[in-house]
């Protein structure tokens, strides 16, 4: 994966900035919603933009493409459980 182009820090991040994204939208548990929103984020920190607001702000414009590109409902509620199936490490 991509854990050797990111210190742990960094990773530890990128998890909790998806996780914070996912936890607030309908299907955010889903495997292709949530891989969306890591690229922008993984896209994000390589940029060399690692905080958490600067990772979680690139993750909300990842929500907004796919609000608007696909079917996938726009953040509205909490999701019901989470299975962490996709993560960033």
């Amino acid at each position: 994966m991509i854990e050797g182009d990111f210190d742990t820090r960094t990773l530890t991040m990128m998890n909790a900035a998806l996780d914070r994204i996912c936890e607030n939208i309908p299907r955010g548990e889903e495997y292709a919603v949530r891989k969306r929103i890591a690229k922008q984020i993984i896209k994000c920190a390589k940029s060399g933009k690692t905080t958490l607001s600067d990772l979680t702000a690139a993750g909300q414009r990842a929500l907004i493409g796919i609000a608007t590109s696909r079917n996938v409902p726009t953040p509205e509620g909490k999701v019901a459980s989470r299975d962490g199936s996709a993560r960033i490490a």
